[in-house]
């Protein structure tokens, strides 16, 4: 403890707050009290926090972020180490020496006039021996209010600060939200992580992607486990059977729905033990467990909708434990009600509505109400569909994993990988089509390993190596599925996606189990089409045969495409993949 108190002197006398103001239970009267404040502070244009209808949202508050502050920065976001070759070609690096000098320089008297907040917090089951003890510092309430919401802060963190004596350090400041420096940096090999001029809350709520993936993924490398931005769920057939799956898929490619999943087949339950990060390790008997370290959801509102993902708006109504704080939405403002596009017919849009800069919208603007990456903060308790796993310190043993991508053509609807080298090539090479909102252009693959392009810690070359040794050290290894939801047909989505998901998910389990064939193609096991259960679901045969068809021109596009990409990590790539590449490349050419 006496490290710990060391360092906030040491970062206080630097920043310069008017005030030290520790965390010490993370809920109940200290997060109400918490809350009460951030309702009458002001800061950089509005107030930190609006009260909503506590009717339809109890516990529910109102978050707007600066206008040029509204998502994760990823060419301001660098990776710290002595060696330039750690980081890799994917990361952007900074030496140390000039990043603590930049730091330096950004922080002194940044908290000038303003409370600082200590919060101390673990990622992960307390008394799990992969749980991680943690320590933000920071001079945003809203950031305090929401880590109270996604970790386990206050007490029972500092209780495993002083069993284990050491913790990984955050330091964040809103600055003066300067965009030009704003800079999160990280230092894997100090564990410590410093976010400064952004109050977004992947940019500033350190505990999420910083820790929990980046610093995790190195720390993971270096001890042997993995640390994965995947969701996790628990599958319950109709005879009571239950599985356990990890999936990783890139934005907008359906995983937040995936891990709140409501099955249309009869029978079927679906309950989740985490949507975002998935930390896994090698069990006692051999096989892969997984964790999630967080306490809550950090999602995205627009899109999420009674029909999309109705066990998320129960959890978003529910107020059962915490606060709920919605950020960058658009605002009925006579009835205080939160509204997105999307959540019709759930909440119909109201004649009138403030954006979400807290302006009147102008519906002929052509611009949406709500931003595009407005957020929703919630605790995990509040799910309606929670898995009694959730908090099991060990984890969960995994029977698949599965890698989605959002893709009109080429990926089919499911196929299974034929081994774990090929799993982790395709993962490796996975990727989503862009939208015309993110990029400009539509249709353009950008590749993104395991869904984790910006949130590994480390070289992606090291990365892909470490994935193929916890496969040659893991026993019954969990088989590897890929899916794509998104294959268009005519310019409509073939398949209809959402609960009716159930029924790819199914063929997995059928396979693990040993009751499904499969077909043997170029890529690997694809369904047969009759080992799809389409019972009360109006799809065409010819349809389900679409979805699951291999083309032969869009894989020699596919592939020429996939080596262009690998090139990138030189020498470092390993053979496993090369000599993957090139079996597959010969088995179209010889069709």
């Amino acid at each position: 403890m006496k490290e710990l108190e060391n360092w906030v002197e040491e970062q206080a006398k630097i920043l310069k707050p008017k005030e030290i103001v520790w965390i010490s239970e993370g809920e109940g009267k200290e997060l109400e009290n918490l809350v009460t404040q951030a309702l009458k502070e002001n800061f950089i244009g509005g107030k930190v926090l609006y009260e909503l209808n506590q009717t339809p949202f109890p516990h529910s508050f109102l978050h707007r972020s600066h206008p040029e502050d509204v998502a994760r920065t990823e060419h301001r976001t660098f990776l710290s180490f002595k060696d330039k070759n750690l980081a890799g070609p994917t990361n952007n690096f900074m030496g140390i020496q000039e990043a603590k000098e930049l730091i330096y320089n950004l922080s002194k008297n940044a908290m000038e006039g303003r409370k600082m907040y200590v919060i101390p917090f673990i990622m992960g089951n307390p008394d799990s021996h992969y749980s991680l003890p943690c320590v933000q510092i920071t001079d945003s309430i809203y950031v305090a209010i929401s880590m109270c919401i996604m970790t386990r802060a206050g007490k029972v963190a500092l209780e495993k600060i002083k069993e284990r004596g050491k913790f990984i350090k955050g330091i964040h400041s809103l600055g003066n939200l300067d965009k030009d420096k704003k800079y999160i940096i990280h230092f894997p090999e100090e564990e410590l992580v410093v976010s400064l001029n952004s109050g977004y809350g992947g940019n500033a709520l350190l505990g999420k992607k910083c820790i929990a993936l980046r610093i995790a993924s190195y720390k993971g490398w270096c001890e042997g486990w993995l640390a994965e931005h995947m969701l996790i769920i628990e599958v319950e057939n109709p005879e009571g059977k239950k599985f356990y799956f990890a999936a990783a898929a890139p934005s907008a490619s359906g995983k937040t729905n995936l891990a709140l999943l409501s099955p249309t087949l009869p029978g079927w339950k679906v309950r989740t033990l985490g949507d975002d990060i998935a930390w896994i390790h090698i069990g006692d008997d051999g096989k892969l467990y997984a964790l999630n370290p967080e306490a809550g959801f950090f999602g995205v509102a627009p899109g999420t909708s009674s029909k999309t993902n109705p066990n998320m708006i129960k959890t978003l109504k529910s107020g059962k434990h915490l606060v709920t704080i919605f950020t960058n939405v658009a605002l009925d403002p006579e009835n205080l009600i939160p509204w997105w596009e999307g959540l019709e017919p759930d909440i119909p849009k109201p004649k009138k509505l403030l954006d979400w800069q807290g302006k009147y919208w102008d519906s002929s603007s052509g611009l949406p109400a709500a931003h595009p990456n407005s957020r929703f903060t919630v605790s995990i308790r509040n799910c309606p569909i929670l898995s009694p796993e959730y908090d099991n310190p060990k984890g969960v043993p995994l029977d698949g994993i599965i890698f989605g991508s959002r893709r009109s053509s080429t990926i089919p609807l499911v196929f299974e990988a034929k081994d774990w080298q090929t799993g982790i090539f395709f993962a490796a090479t996975m990727g989503a089509e862009t939208t015309a909102a993110a990029e400009g252009k539509v249709g353009i693959v950008r590749r993104d390993p395991f869904s984790m392009l910006p949130f590994c810690g480390y070289n992606m070359a090291y990365y892909f190596k470490h994935w193929l040794k916890i496969g040659k050290i893991a026993k019954n290894k969990p088989k590897i599925f890929f899916v794509n939801w998104f294959r268009k047909k005519d310019g409509y989505f073939v398949w209809p996606g959402f609960g009716e998901n159930i029924r790819v998910i199914k063929w997995m389990i059928d396979r693990i189990e040993g009751k499904a064939k499969g077909v043997e193609k170029e890529i690997g096991i694809i369904p047969k089409e009759e080992e799809i259960d389409l019972s009360g679901l109006e799809m065409k045969r010819e349809d389900v045969e679409f979805a699951l068809s291999l083309k032969r021109d869009e894989w020699e596009k596919e592939i020429s495409d996939i080596e262009v990409f690998l090139k990138s990590f030189g020498d470092e790539l390993p053979d496993e993949i090369r000599k993957t590449l090139h079996s597959i490349k010969k088995k179209f050419k010889n069709i």
